[in-house]
């Protein structure tokens, strides 16, 4: 895994080889970060990073200057990692030990990203649940974005606050906004 661009521009990190984990690839997450830079500073932008594996997606961010992120996943191994390359980095990440549903039921934190990334093996009704306790708790700002990465065979167009879809490769990227 690599960081694609800002301070860390070109850091390859190698997580270990025994977390459960899928990190979203290169060309997704590119695609992903070429989104976002239009629409957001992200020097001013609070982000929260849900099933966060590796810490993949925190670290982009980090390295493109957001000042505040929170990741979460409930593998000791994943929080443990995500927290050593953050001190070694030198980056603004909060790094929280729980499971992500639970997480949303009980935070209280406006974020102005907040992206998802479950197994793809989640059951359809569990990524409405993330939707549906991210908007029921208020969780994201005024024009914020949740973003859901899936499996392209996983269609959430249905689900309440959806915006659109990117396909990257097998993985797609599902938005939701306030409505």
């Amino acid at each position: 895994m690599r960081i694609i661009s800002g301070s860390h521009k070109g850091k390859r990190l190698t997580a270990p080889k025994n977390l459960p984990v899928r990190p979203t690839t290169d060309f997704a997450k590119e695609g992903l970060f070429n989104i976002l830079r239009n629409q957001y500073d992200f020097s001013e932008i609070k982000v929260l990073d849900l099933f966060s594996g590796t810490g993949n997606i925190s670290f982009e961010f980090a390295s493109r200057g957001v000042p505040s992120i929170t990741s979460v996943d409930a593998h000791f191994g994943c929080v443990k990692y995500i927290h050593q390359i953050s001190e070694e980095l030198n980056f603004p990440i909060d790094v929280v030990k729980s499971d992500v549903l639970k997480f949303l039921e009980k935070n209280k934190a406006r974020y102005d990203i907040i992206f998802a990334d479950p197994p793809y093996s989640l059951e359809v009704e569990d990524f409405k649940r993330i939707v549906e306790l991210t908007f029921r708790n208020g969780l994201l700002a005024e024009d914020g974005l949740l973003i859901i990465e899936h499996p392209k065979h996983t269609d959430l167009s249905s689900i309440k606050n959806y915006s659109e879809n990117r396909k990257y490769g097998g993985s797609v990227f599902s938005f939701f906004e306030n409505k």
